[in-house]
């Protein structure tokens, strides 16, 4: 799967860019996903990946505390070691994403 991995992510938010880690293995045919950033790490949950022949289409959901409590929806898209899409806060206006996978030695 091309989400597998850990990803430097930008989150291009209204109040200002945030970089967050995320890391995603696979066990047993079942994705998990954590989060890291703002001194706090969550875990991603509901991650949906469907392949495509130009990488992978992701969603997952995750909820924060730091800068404000709030549950984040996110739909990105993978192709190769470069991820792009956006975020969503409830009614808040979509935050674009984008990210870039890390290789073993910058891990």
């Amino acid at each position: 799967m091309s989400i597998l991995g850990t990803w430097d992510l930008t989150v291009r938010t209204p109040i200002g860019s945030l970089a967050v880690v995320y890391t995603f293995t696979e066990t047993a045919g079942t994705v998990r996903g954590t989060a890291a950033g703002k001194g706090e790490t969550v875990t991603v949950t509901d991650i949906a990946i469907e392949e495509t022949s130009a990488g992978s289409h992701v969603t997952w959901r995750q909820s924060v505390t730091t800068p404000i409590r709030l549950n984040l929806d996110f739909d990105v898209t993978t192709a190769g070691d470069e991820l792009t899409g956006h975020s969503r806060a409830g009614r808040l206006p979509r935050s674009g994403v984008t990210g870039i996978r890390r290789t073993a030695a910058g891990d």
